[in-house]
């Protein structure tokens, strides 16, 4: 990858107690590129998107959103970045199009209707949902919401937390596909997930967590699925290589 980072962890280290939950991370995700994080539960992917977001304090080391250290600097590091969360939070009572211009007018962003309806469309989300209640909305109805806001805001980068989990194998393709659109429009992506074949459809590079050190890291044009669910279970999980077919 190179030099142009949007997204950097500089030997980030993390400690909740006695337990190391990052222990001297290192990755790089520059404009126009999608990382996707692996590792089993407790691994350390959502701490790491947390620590972007100026949720979780940096014990040492540096989470930086275009140079801007989320540690020290949470807001400002915030306005550059769209977050999706595994089940994205919409005010149930409210239409896809008021969700959207709430959210905007929350980034002092006044936009109009007609605006909120093409970026709705534009991420898939059908005319026929536009002005119908969130309430009522399957969860990859949601996320295109999310993705809409994300667009609105302009963001840089753009943080995913197990974004298929729970998704059909039709809504699961539909999201990346936004994700890809994403990409080419110049965001840089990074995306905990469990999901071995949604990593290798939209990645650029994969990284693997265990106990909270980054154990793998490679591109993943080089290699297809076989491959990376066996690289995935002897670093996450400790199984022999070649124990996975």
């Amino acid at each position: 990858m190179g030099d142009d980072a949007v997204l950097e962890a500089r030997g980030l280290t993390v400690r909740r107690g006695a337990r190391v939950t990052l222990d001297a991370l290192d990755l790089r995700v520059p404009a126009g590129c999608v990382y996707a994080l692996l590792g089993g539960n407790g691994a350390g992917k959502t701490t790491t998107l947390n620590v972007f977001l100026g949720f979780v304090p940096a014990e040492r080391g540096q989470a930086l959103v275009d140079g801007i250290d989320a540690s020290r600097h949470a807001q400002q590091a915030r306005l550059r970045l769209a977050y999706l969360p595994e089940n994205v939070a919409l005010y149930p009572y409210l239409t896809g199009v008021e969700n959207l211009r709430y959210f905007c007018m929350l980034s002092a962003i006044d936009l109009p209707k007609a605006q909120c309806r093409a970026l709705l469309q534009a991420g898939g989300l059908g005319e026929d949902a536009h002005d119908r209640r969130v309430s009522g909305y399957s969860k990859g109805m949601r996320q295109k919401v999310g993705l809409a806001i994300a667009k609105a805001r302009k963001a840089t980068a753009m943080l995913l937390d197990e974004p298929t989990s729970g998704l059909d194998p039709a809504a699961a393709h539909a999201f990346a596909q936004s994700v890809l659109q994403a990409r080419a429009e110049g965001m840089a992506v990074l995306m905990a997930t469990h999901d071995l074949f949604n990593a290798l459809q939209v990645a650029d590079h994969i990284g693997i967590l265990r106990d909270g050190r980054l154990v793998a890291d490679f591109a993943a044009r080089d290699v297809v699925h076989g491959e990376l669910e066996r690289i995935y279970l002897h670093h996450a999980r400790g199984m022999p290589e070649g124990a996975a077919r």
